[in-house]
């Protein structure tokens, strides 16, 4: 759902996002990636109240732009596609709904539980509360794979319903082509990898929109379409309350299926036209980075995986693992984006390799546990994100005492929470926070060995 993003970090002014790891809410992906919320459009069109009549009007189009749809992308009309009017109210009904029957409980509270692990939202957040508010206020139109319809919002300006439905009716085609609900949900364990699932579907809805829009000039010799999104985002900054005050990580976890899908098609359309983004379908992408480098998709760049044993102090009493998963490039990016600056998440996150953590809960709620091991491509990134991480934990914990053990390579200390470790081996870095004090010392012997 486009929105408008600020480019100034944490410490900076204006915080930009909020679950650290972007990547890593696989609740936001899912819950996102089944709807298909299109808040790309909302960028385009801002709210404005609708009569029911002209939005009626439009949908009497529908079936044209079906076809336009159809012929631009070659992706056949199997189907009639449903369609439905909605309000701001039958939205945030549908979104509860959509929440409490396709997320389960426990999946909710460890992505709830991440976020707050990481410092990127309050100790009291509230995740369901903020995805309803998140998405009702950007909700132009979607499509539903489960239902085979497409609803479309009653407050939108009639001259951009259009534009909503060339968006929406590109997912109902993709969606008989190719079964959304089984593309999306094909690697919902790895939450990077359903991010990039994500962005070849919005992306291509984005550009197949953009190609209607412009006609006769084809999308894959325009400027760069990621960088065209970009600034539609940032113009829209402050149409958009919900958005322009949520923390930086739901602020790229939104945009990035559109700004970054959008530029990744693009590059797949100057490879071979329309025919060649069946490929992305039929061989997903494995990672976000190869949709901020879709050099590496089309080069089959080999990526490695870090595997991270479970450490010594999971069977002490009360501790039960909530999540394990990879955080990619797009969940580092966020992370520093967030909690250093942007400019720094440019310069690092690209040279991402490989990662992997293990969130853990104590008992009684609230109080957690992160183990976590990242490979980057260079000696000097990995000691460039052992500074930041070194960084982002001081800001965090103002009591932190620095262990007098800590060395250019590794660094301990103990907060309120617990202990807290860094270290550089090589090309990586790992890290531990809010783990028992009195397993700090095995622990990092074992973070050693890895």
């Amino acid at each position: 759902m486009l929105m408008k993003s600020s480019h100034q970090g944490a410490h900076g002014e204006a915080q930009k996002g909020f679950p650290l790891c972007t990547s890593v809410l696989s609740v936001v992906k899912a819950f996102s990636g089944s709807m298909l919320l299109s808040g790309l459009l909302m960028v385009l069109a801002p709210v404005a109240a609708a009569q029911d009549q002209h939005a009626r009007n439009i949908l009497a189009q529908a079936d044209e732009i079906l076809h336009q749809m159809s012929q631009i992308t070659g992706m056949p009309i199997k189907s009639p596609v449903k369609k439905q009017i909605v309000s701001r109210a039958e939205i945030e009904k549908y979104l509860v709904a959509k929440i409490h029957g396709e997320i389960k409980p426990e999946e909710l509270h460890a992505q709830e539980a991440l976020v707050r692990a990481l410092g990127l939202v309050p100790a009291d957040f509230d995740l369901e509360k903020f995805l309803i508010n998140f998405y009702t206020e950007q909700a132009a139109g979607f499509y539903d794979p489960k239902q085979k319809t497409m609803f479309i919002a009653d407050w939108t300006p009639e001259d951009t319903q259009a534009l909503i439905l060339a968006h929406e009716l590109t997912h109902a085609l993709q969606d008989q082509t190719w079964d959304l609900e089984d593309y999306l949900q094909g690697a919902r364990d790895n939450d990077d990898a359903t991010a990039a699932r994500q962005a070849v579907v919005e992306g291509e809805a984005t550009v197949a929109m953009f190609q209607r829009m412009i006609g006769g000039l084809k999308v894959d010799q325009m400027p760069s379409l990621s960088d065209l999104m970009d600034a539609v985002v940032h113009q829209q900054f402050d149409e958009f309350p919900a958005y322009s005050n949520a923390p930086y990580f739901f602020r790229m976890q939104a945009t990035f299926p559109y700004v970054q899908g959008a530029g990744f098609i693009q590059a797949g359309l100057k490879d071979g036209g329309w025919k060649n983004v069946d490929q992305f379908f039929q061989h997903p992408p494995e990672n976000t980075k190869e949709i901020f480098e879709p050099k590496a998709y089309f080069d089959h760049q080999a990526f490695s995986k870090l595997a991270l044993p479970h450490p010594p102090f999971e069977n002490v009493k009360g501790m039960q693992l909530l999540r394990e998963s990879e955080l990619g490039e797009l969940g580092f990016y966020s992370i520093l984006g967030q909690l250093i600056l942007e400019d720094e998440a440019k310069l690092l996150s690209p040279a991402w390799v490989a990662d992997r953590f293990l969130l853990y809960e104590r008992s009684g709620g609230k109080s957690y546990a992160l183990v976590a091991r990242v490979q980057w491509n260079n000696v000097e990134a990995a000691h460039e994100f052992f500074r930041d991480y070194s960084t982002i934990l001081s800001h965090r914990y103002p009591e932190l005492a620095k262990d007098k053990r800590s060395s250019a390579d590794e660094f301990m200390g103990t907060v309120s929470g617990g202990a807290v470790l860094i270290l550089v081996k090589g090309s990586e870095c790992r890290w531990a926070q809010g783990v028992p004090a009195d397993q700090a010392d095995a622990l990092l012997a074992w973070m050693r060995t890895l």
